[in-house]
């Protein structure tokens, strides 16, 4: 049986959403619990997938300077039995989502790299998958929400 959220759960997803790196301590106080119970909470929001990891969010390439964004929309020739592009996918480090669509196209790649050389490399292979019918690619002119 999939885990329900409480009200407790949601208090820590929110605050850990507003800074991710919030101790046990300053979350027990938020939510009124002991901090070894807000720890057994937040084990168990990753144990259930409500936390799926940990990350950096720079916003830039760092060292490397500002990253360059593209949205790649990719159709496949079958939708349905097309689970190897997305595993191809998985494996590009510069692929930073991948949302399964409705519509017209099937998936939506989101790709960033310091350089947009490399994400016109990242898109030649791509449409060469074998399963991968088209693509089309737009890139973001500057990112004015990110979260």
């Amino acid at each position: 049986m999939k885990y329900l959220l409480d009200r407790v759960d949601e208090q820590i997803l929110c605050a850990l959403k507003a800074n991710a790196r919030a101790s046990h301590a300053e979350l027990s106080g938020k939510v009124n619990l002991s901090r070894n119970a807000v720890r057994v909470r937040i084990e168990r929001l990753e144990r259930e997938g409500f936390i799926k990891g940990y990350t950096i969010v720079t916003g830039d390439g760092g060292d490397r300077g500002p990253l360059t964004t593209a949205l790649m929309f990719v159709y496949r020739h079958d939708r349905m039995r097309g689970g190897e592009v997305i595993q191809a996918l998985r494996a590009i480090p510069e692929v930073v989502a991948c949302d399964v669509m409705t519509g017209d196209f099937d998936l939506l790649v989101r790709v960033e790299s310091p350089q947009a050389d490399r994400i016109r490399q990242i898109w030649q292979s791509i449409s060469e998958l074998p399963g991968v019918r088209d693509t089309l690619t737009a890139f973001a002119l500057s990112s004015v929400i990110r979260k």
